[in-house]
């Protein structure tokens, strides 16, 4: 049903996105894996897929139709209209419309935080030297997760009680802040271990080892 076109799993955060939603839902799926910053091939061979010329992309294949997704957002939206039961949205209305918000504030937001802190999943690395704007990010970040944390958290242990797409979204920044040794607090600690402990996490993180250690990341 599902094939999901992703890049290097060491670097690539929109894959991750999209990677851990589609584990969530417990649905089988084939994965191709692109070679990232290998120009002019890597982008050839994306554009084979979908003519926006970026991953991830997911290619559904249902009664004998297919069709295309490309945006992580995009991708993790249809994978919780496909599959409700993963309950991928939480089902208060109220409370839903808020966690697509901090979806979206992650989607189009925090320009400083990616170029300072650029994921690189399986290591350990001495932090920039930060500018203002990506200190204030990182500020936001923590800010709005310990609110929905202190709000819904104890229904599950995730931003909004149990897994959603907001978890999804932000688990790149997990990576991020557990790479450059950001200091957060105790229940934003708490939280970051939650999500690195997922199986989805931990299957990332050791391919993108083996990445490392293969020398094409």
């Amino acid at each position: 049903m599902y094939t999901l076109i992703v890049g290097t799993r060491e670097w690539s955060s929109w894959s991750l996105r999209p990677y851990v939603a589609l584990r969530a839902t417990g649905a089988p799926f084939d994965e191709v894996l692109i070679r990232l910053r290998q120009q002019p091939l890597t982008g050839d061979e994306i554009k084979r897929y979908s003519k926006a010329g970026r991953v991830p992309i997911l290619k559904i294949e249902d009664d004998g139709r297919s069709a295309m997704v490309w945006d992580s957002l995009a991708i993790c939206e249809t994978l919780a209209e496909r599959h409700p039961e993963a309950r991928l949205w939480p089902a208060d209305p109220l409370v839903r419309a808020e966690a697509r918000s901090y979806a979206a504030e992650m989607h189009s937001g925090f320009p400083d935080l990616r170029d300072q802190l650029s994921m690189s999943f399986s290591r350990t690395l001495p932090p920039p030297e930060l500018r203002d704007a990506t200190k204030q990010q990182i500020e936001r970040i923590i800010e709005a997760w310990m609110s929905a944390l202190a709000r819904f958290s104890s229904a599950g242990g995730f931003l909004f009680g149990g897994f959603s797409v907001a978890d999804c979204m932000y688990a790149p920044v997990v990576s991020r802040f557990a790479t450059y040794g950001v200091e957060v607090p105790a229940p934003v600690k708490a939280y970051m271990e939650r999500i690195r402990a997922l199986p989805a996490m931990r299957d990332w993180g050791a391919a993108a080892k083996k990445e490392v250690e293969a020398g094409v990341a």
